[in-house]
């Protein structure tokens, strides 16, 4: 044998014929998922990747770049308040990096509201998600900014 292989062809039109069918799902969004707080970063996981989204969990700014090197993600949820690399100035390079990523920004912090207007004043427009989060309110927020209709996103 020569180590060739024979497949055989079959004509498109003739897979309905034979009652094949195939199934092509949508492709699911990315989101990235970035928190110091492993326990908070790996929660969202769960419930984004239960919920149809394909998550990826980063745990500071660094890691997230070179995963979305990697992965390039439609969305990228991050905490403001993190050691190293703020949420703030992880969006902004993401945003350099990858323009059609969407950015929500979630912190149980009062000061990240200053954070955010200085980002606003040079230019850096983010949405943000207040801590704690319902995961009801968490999908309709990813929703709203991937501009996907929230009712096909579920909480599971």
């Amino acid at each position: 044998m020569s180590g060739q292989f024979y497949f055989e062809t079959i004509p498109l039109a003739e897979i309905a014929l034979k009652g094949l069918t195939t199934q092509i799902q949508p492709r699911q969004p990315v989101v990235l998922v970035v928190d110091d707080e492993h326990v908070i970063a790996d929660t969202l996981t769960a419930i984004l990747s239960r919920s149809g989204f394909t998550v990826t969990p980063a745990y500071d700014g660094a890691s997230a770049l070179q995963i979305a090197h990697a992965l390039v993600p439609d969305l990228l949820i991050t905490d403001v308040f993190m050691p190293g690399m703020s949420g703030i100035d992880l969006a902004i390079a993401m945003r350099a990096a990858h323009p059609d990523c969407k950015v929500l920004l979630f912190s149980g912090q009062a000061s990240t509201l200053d954070l955010l207007a200085s980002a606003r004043r040079e230019g850096h427009d983010f949405a943000l998600l207040l801590k704690p989060v319902h995961p009801t309110e968490l999908l309709a927020r990813i929703s709203e900014c991937i501009q996907m209709p929230a009712t096909e996103l579920s909480v599971v």
